[in-house]
């Protein structure tokens, strides 16, 4: 079947409508159909028991003290403490349940027989499922308000006090009246998850979590559309395969190819400046990898680190705990693979044009520069700010926002943001001769097209303030996490991908072109809308249910087409022998793309079935798809591409070190994820089914004996990763030592990376 690289560039600009219109509609609703902060909350005396100024004030709580990345609120966040929206729902059940109990028959609960228990139980779902208030107070029981302020003081003595058996330090939270603000928040996403929708049969969240005795159970939509998605699924695996196999895209081989040699091309002075981003992004890697081995053993010992504190008298809880570990490990990991990314847009662009524009090299090493102010800045911003350094509306501004994927203050976003239009400018300099001459749905504009991308929806956390409804908030923070991860940064590879084969002469650039376009097509006509699965529990409208399980499920074409890419890469460097100078930048680029079809494929699509992922959501299957997708896509290829500019920038060239860390590092990610990590997940799933969703994330869930030894079985895979990821920055620093010297720039079209001609035929 032929289908012109036009045709594919309209088709590209009607998903991109199609998505706006979808997405931009979604906004719309989501301002419309939040859940009500009720003004004010009174007992059945009339007293004041809390307002909407406590909760607006208990979610800041939440974000600048970084409770996001110690538990979860309406199941996103970490996963080490409670989801605090199940938390104190089970904690409410069961303070009304000893509230009635005492009441009704003046005995505890658990010592009632089973009728008497069953009529306490159905007593508290019929305080529980009143709707919401027309006048915007909400009327609690005489139950409901002893529940309300057991809660609260139980969320003082942990958050405010200090709780190392739940790895929760001294002063999380500064004061009392603080952490009963967030005891406040954390109960009204309870409230709107049992509280029905005006004129509806399901409450704001779409009855999540899951406790049966407050109502909440799996709503018949989570089935329909999980039958649905399956039977989409077969059908999504047969359209990726028919796509590929019918429409003609010419794949890389490296038959009577002349591939041009490293050592004998120029190199100019900003590709010499560009790979200084590597050194940068070794460093940040081998500080995230040694953190995540940090946060792996706290599931083990809470409070301790292998006797540490005994021996130096350093309690490391009070000094690193959990929650500002994970908060440097999250941001560690999108800052060293971006760092890559950008460091290989900037590297490519001479390999194809051998052009430097005037001061390029001082541009480039400029950006590097504010990279890493904005880096040091932002860290020590989340510092200062998680420790009430910086007063008033600075602890957001300059300090720690405190949201998933989001934690840097907001100055230091302004940064990351210039940044990435830095970059576009510089890598459009680079690319000058190829805008030039080619159309604008040409190879190098797609680069553009795909670095903007991130940029633009890097925007959306602009959107709100730490007073902005949490559900708002959230429905704005995924804008900017899911559609980096299932748009921008899935169009970015196969960019990317592209311009290096035709960098090597392995492809034609209109070749390049075509696949670049259809697979960009793929992404961008399923990933961007299937944003809407993380809408489901969070508050949103149960439209999003049917919308987010077909587009989810639909993802998985893209997938298919980019794993025949992959494997048709690897027969292409397994054909070309040992003369092939690019052996090991190719084996990391089609290893990003096998993770890429398990971690975001396979297990994102069983995590993403409705059903499942209402008992799901928020466990450690999510972290095995995470882990597989983010670190197993997106680091192999940015690791791919930086192999890729040191095979150029090295003299004496040796990759022996190199391929052994890529060993290592798959070998460590596959024991991490499928020894320990998953298998942890499914316990978890099972005890969400059987014993309610807060039990699924309790301390004692995870204190059980077959848990701590999975954990325990993680740690050969994390010392391999860590191994790995020290053999990468050892050599990366000993490339350093051998780099060879850069060519005198010239401002004309040279042909200096051997490609030009090539690609002028085109």
């Amino acid at each position: 079947m032929q289908v012109t690289r036009r045709t594919l560039a309209r088709l590209l600009v009607v998903a991109f409508v199609v998505n706006l219109i979808v997405m931009g509609a979604g906004a719309f609703v989501a301002y419309q159909e939040a859940p009500p902060i009720p003004k004010e909350t009174v007992g059945p005396d009339g007293e004041q028991i809390t307002t909407r100024t406590a909760v607006q004030e208990g979610k800041a709580v939440f974000q600048r003290d970084g409770l996001m990345n110690h538990g979860s609120i309406l199941g996103n966040g970490a996963y080490f403490g409670p989801d605090y929206t199940a938390n104190t729902l089970e904690l409410k059940v069961q303070y009304m349940r000893t509230y009635y109990a005492e009441e009704r028959y003046g005995e505890p609960y658990d010592a009632l027989p089973g009728p008497e228990q069953s009529a306490v139980d159905s007593v508290v779902e019929s305080d529980l499922s009143d709707g919401t208030p027309a006048d915007g107070t909400v009327d609690y029981s005489a139950a409901e308000v002893y529940a309300h302020e057991q809660v609260r003081e139980e969320y003082v003595e942990r958050y405010h006090e200090g709780a190392a058996e739940r790895g929760v330090p001294v002063d999380m939270i500064d004061s009392e009246t603080e952490a009963r603000q967030f005891a406040d928040f954390a109960l009204w996403t309870a409230w709107i998850s049992h509280t029905d929708r005006p004129n509806g049969d399901h409450s704001y969240t779409n009855e999540w979590p899951y406790q049966p005795t407050a109502g909440n159970e799996p709503p018949v939509s989570s089935m329909t559309w999980s039958v649905i998605a399956m039977v989409l699924l077969v059908a999504g695996a047969g359209i990726g395969v028919w796509l590929y196999k019918s429409i003609e895209l010419p794949e890389p081989d490296t038959t009577g190819v002349s591939v041009p040699y490293p050592d004998e091309l120029d190199l100019l002075p900003s590709q010499r400046a560009a790979v200084l981003f590597v050194p940068v992004a070794a460093l940040l890697f081998t500080a995230q990898v040694f953190l995540g081995g940090l946060l792996a053993h706290y599931y083990v010992e809470r409070g301790a680190f292998f006797g540490i504190e005994e021996v130096f008298g350093v309690g490391i809880l009070q000094v690193l705990p959990f929650a500002m570990a994970k908060t440097y490990h999250i941001d560690l990991g999108i800052l060293w693979i971006a760092t890559l990314w950008l460091g290989a847009g900037l590297f490519l662009p001479p390999l194809l044009t051998g052009y430097e524009p005037p001061n390029q090299a001082r541009y480039v090493r400029g950006l590097l520069g504010a990279l890493v102010v904005v880096v040091v800045g932002g860290f020590t911003g989340i510092w200062l700010g998680a420790h009430g350094y910086l007063d008033g509306p600075l602890w957001w501004i300059l300090g720690n926002e405190g949201l998933e994927y989001l934690e840097v203050g907001k100055l230091w976003q302004v940064g990351l943001l210039a940044g990435f239009l830095g970059w576009a400018v510089l890598a459009a300099r680079g690319l000058r001769p190829l805008l030039a001459e080619e159309p604008r749905y040409g190879l190098s504009h797609m680069i553009l097209y795909a670095g903007g991308s991130i940029a633009l929806l890097f925007t959306a956390g602009f959107f709100f303030t730490p007073q902005t409804n949490i559900a708002v908030t959230e429905f704005w923070r995924w804008w900017v996490v899911h559609m980096w991860v299932e748009g921008a940064f899935e169009f970015f590879i196969v960019s990317v991908v592209g311009l290096t084969l035709v960098s090597m002469n392995l492809l034609r650039r209109r070749a390049a072109e075509k696949a670049v376009m259809l697979e960009a097509l793929l992404v961008m006509g399923t990933g961007v809308i299937g944003v809407s699965h993380h809408y489901w529990w969070i508050g949103m409208p149960d439209v999003w249910i049917p919308i987010g399980s077909a587009f989810s499920t639909l993802e998985l074409i893209p997938l298919v087409v980019i794993l025949f890419e992959a494997i048709n890469e690897y027969r292409a460097m397994a054909t070309a022998g040992d003369s092939f100078p690019y052996t090991l930048p190719f084996m990391f680029i089609v290893a990003s793309g096998l993770w890429n079809f398990v971690g975001a494929g396979v297990l994102g699509f069983f995590i993403n079935l409705p059903l499942v992922n209402y008992y799901e959501h928020g466990t450690y299957l999510t972290v095995g798809h995470a882990h597989a997708a983010m670190f197993g896509a997106f680091g192999f290829l940015a690791l791919g591409m930086a192999v890729y500019a040191l095979r150029f920038t090295t003299r004496n060239w040796s990759e022996r070190w190199l391929r052994r860390s890529f060993w290592t590092l798959n070998a460590g990610l596959v024991l991490m994820v499928f020894v320990s990590v998953l298998p942890v997940g499914f316990l978890q799933l099972e005890t969400a089914f059987t014993q309610g969703y807060d039990a699924a994330r309790s301390l004692a869930f995870y204190e059980g004996s077959l848990v701590q030894a999975l954990f325990w079985a993680r740690l050969p895979g994390d010392t391999l990763i860590i191994l790995g990821t020290l053999l990468f920055a050892g050599d990366v620093v000993a490339k350093l030592f051998r780099r060879r010297a850069a060519d005198d720039p010239d401002d004309t079209v040279t042909g200096a990376a051997g490609t030009r001609d090539a690609i002028a035929d085109d």
